[in-house]
């Protein structure tokens, strides 16, 4: 077989054993990141389609440092756990540690094999002399690799970057009605049912905790706890005011109001995140509100849970078993509990957030949503995107979800290069 029938078997056996990856990741250049709010253009849906990113050479060393660290780690480990003489301490220490870092192995040894292709690929360009098919074939063969290499490069660098571990959490959503009146408190309905609205087009599990309905059945005050992968990850941007211009139905002269809602996203806790002690707690019961009738609660099955060493008040009515309205205040309380605990950590370490995004703090402004023009902005990336419908049914939110994570993922690198 000829030289040119041999690589043509080659490059179609890379084809078939190096499936090219679908990973997206939408950064523009290194290490300069910008400071400068993302375009409209940059965060709509046109950003679907695959962006290769361009690593610098200083992120580029210092990624490969701490891949190189990794796979000397990897190898130390497969040592001991190959030693006779290890002790079974050692032994599950090392088996634990290499479980955590398996999936980073996979992806360096992938990369690892695609940095080998690349240098063949090089060396039969290099090679190919006056044999033009040759040529050409070899370089198409090593453009594709070389973008293959970029998006490895990328992932790993993702993976690189830290994390919030509580990023994988279900959440506790929270909505209130601020400044408006009776006009806020039908926004924030609305904003309830967008959150709801995500929740299912994502398939995750949306159930409401407690509403509080004004006069207009509007909502004064309502939580929500959202059950998906990632929730929390998702939604944790989405804390702030949210601030809503229209002319409210109330409105007879056909003038613009200005109201706001604010919204607060808490990372469910578990069991051994918050330990609650019977002492700390005051639980009270009472008859729970509603129109009456038939359906007229004549139990005490309204639960409020006081804890007393912070001053968490949470009250349930919603269900008509008292049991289960306490389970509901109960994860209320272990949810906020827990977020105070994860801000009082973050306040001692270093600004995680650049200042476009913000703290999540429900007294900061971060979205406006005006019905006369159709359109909603995010303040903190300077995103507009002109289809309000589509974000209160929840079905764009993720133009501003999306463009808020990146923006993390940004702020994330220059830190990463920051401190090397």
């Amino acid at each position: 077989m000829s030289l040119r029938g041999v690589c043509r078997l080659i490059a179609k056996s890379v084809k078939e054993t190096e499936p090219r990856l679908r990973f997206r990741f939408y950064l523009n250049s290194f290490p300069s990141i910008p400071t400068q709010p993302i375009s409209r253009f940059a965060a709509s849906r046109s950003y679907a389609t695959e962006l290769q990113p361009q690593l610098s050479t200083d992120i580029l060393k210092i990624m490969e440092n701490r891949l190189s660290a990794i796979e000397n780690t990897n190898a130390y480990l497969q040592g001991v756990m190959n030693r006779p003489e290890a002790s079974p301490t050692e032994y599950s220490n090392a088996n634990k540690e290499l479980r955590r870092i398996s999936s980073l192995m996979d992806h360096i040894k992938e990369l690892r094999l695609k940095q080998k292709e690349i240098n063949s690929l090089k060396t039969m360009v290099a090679e190919s002399g006056d044999d033009k098919d040759m040529l050409s074939m070899a370089t198409e063969e090593l453009e594709l690799a070389l973008e293959e290499e970029k998006k490895l490069q990328g992932l790993l660098l993702k993976s690189l970057l830290p994390k919030d571990d509580a990023d994988d959490r279900d959440c506790i959503i929270e909505v209130r009605a601020g400044t408006g009146g009776e006009e806020a408190s039908l926004f924030a309905m609305d904003i309830f049912k967008m959150y709801e609205g995500y929740a299912h087009k994502r398939g995750w599990k949306f159930e409401a905790v407690y509403v509080t309905e004004s006069d207009l059945k509007g909502i004064k005050e309502a939580s929500g706890a959202i059950s998906g992968d990632g929730a929390f990850g998702k939604l944790k941007f989405e804390s702030g005011i949210h601030r809503v211009q229209r002319v409210p139905v109330t409105e007879k002269s056909g003038r613009i109001h200005t109201s706001a809602v604010s919204v607060a996203i808490l990372p469910q806790a578990d069991e051994v995140d918050v330990q609650l002690r019977n002492e700390d707690l005051r639980i009270d019961t009472y008859r729970s509100g509603g129109s009456g009738g038939q359906h007229a609660n004549t139990t005490n099955s309204a639960v409020r849970i006081t804890h007393i060493p912070s001053g968490i008040t949470v009250a349930i009515q919603d269900e008509r078993s008292q049991h289960r309205n306490k389970a509901k205040a109960l994860q209320v309380i272990c949810a906020k509990l827990y977020e105070m605990e994860r801000n009082r950590i973050q306040m001692s370490r270093s600004k995680l957030r650049s200042g476009q995004i913000g703290s999540g703090d429900r007294s900061e402004r971060i979205r406006t949503y005006n019905f006369p023009q159709g359109r909603v902005t995010d303040h903190r990336v300077g995103i507009t995107h002109h289809s309000l419908d589509s974000v209160l049914q929840g079905e764009d939110l993720d133009v501003f979800i999306d463009a808020l994570l990146l923006q993390q993922e940004m702020d994330a690198i220059a830190s990463f290069t920051s401190t090397q």
